[in-house]
C-alpha cells in the first residue's frame, strides 16, 4: 500500500510540474513564455515577428512625417508680391519672343496673386519713327489684355542715354517695385548687363529662360 501511495504522489507532482511549465491555450497574448519555448519556435515564425515589428516602425515614421510641416513651395514665394515691373527693351514694334514671354508670365503672376503691373519702355536712343513706337505700345496693351489686364501703368524712358539696367533700377526704386520680370533674351542681346543687375535693381529679378 505504501508503494502505491508513493507512485500516485510522484505521478501527481509530475503532472503538476508539466502543467506549470506549459503555457495555457486560454492565456493572453502578453503572457511570458519560457526561454526554451522561444528557442524551439521555427525560424519562419521568428521572422514573421520581426516583420510585424518593422511594419510598426514604418507606420510610426509615416505618422511623424505627416505631422511635420511641409516645406514652402516655390510658387508661394510670390504670394506677398503686389507690384510687378515689366521692362520692354527691344526695338521690335511687334515685340520680340522674349518680351512676349515676359508679358505672359507677368500677367499670370499678377492675376494669381492679385498684383498690379507697371510697364517701362526703355530705349537709350531716340527713335526716328514715332509710328513704330505707337505700334509697340499698342502691342504691349494687346498682350497684357490677353492675360486679363486692361489697366496697368505705362512709363517711357526714351532717348535719355542711360543704360537700361540703371533705368530699371531707378524705376524699381522710385515706385517700390517688388519683382522685375524679364527674359534672358535681354541679356543675350546685350541690352542688360547681368553683372549690374544686383547692383542697380533693389528687388528680386525673375529671369525667364528662352
Amino acid at each position: 500500500m505504501a508503494s502505491a501511495h508513493s507512485i500516485a504522489a510522484v505521478s501527481v507532482l509530475d503532472a503538476a510540474s508539466k502543467q506549470a511549465t506549459l503555457p495555457s491555450s486560454s492565456s493572453s497574448s502578453s503572457a511570458l513564455y519560457p526561454l526554451s519555448s522561444l528557442r524551439s519556435k521555427p525560424r519562419q515564425q521568428l521572422l514573421s515577428l520581426r516583420s510585424v515589428a518593422l511594419k510598426g516602425r514604418v507606420k510610426a515614421q509615416a505618422k511623424e512625417a505627416e505631422a511635420s510641416p511641409s516645406p514652402v513651395g516655390v510658387g508661394d514665394a510670390f504670394s506677398n508680391v503686389k507690384h510687378l515691373l515689366l521692362p520692354v527693351i527691344d526695338r521690335n514694334p511687334y515685340l520680340s519672343e522674349g518680351t512676349r514671354q515676359a508679358a505672359a508670365t507677368t500677367t499670370s503672376l499678377a492675376k494669381k496673386y492679385g498684383a498690379d503691373i507697371t510697364v517701362v519702355v526703355i530705349d537709350e536712343e531716340k527713335r526716328e519713327s514715332s509710328s513704330e513706337h505707337e505700334t509697340q505700345v499698342s502691342n504691349i496693351r494687346w498682350h497684357l489684355s490677353e492675360g486679363g489686364f486692361e489697366e496697368f501703368k505705362l512709363l517711357e524712358r526714351l532717348g535719355e542715354g542711360k543704360k537700361a539696367t540703371a533705368i530699371i533700377g531707378e524705376v524699381a526704386d522710385e515706385l517700390k517695385m517688388e519683382l522685375v520680370v524679364m527674359s534672358m533674351e535681354a541679356i543675350h542681346s546685350k541690352y542688360i548687363d547681368a553683372n549690374l543687375l544686383a547692383e542697380f535693381i533693389p528687388c528680386p529679378v525673375l529671369l525667364l529662360p528662352l
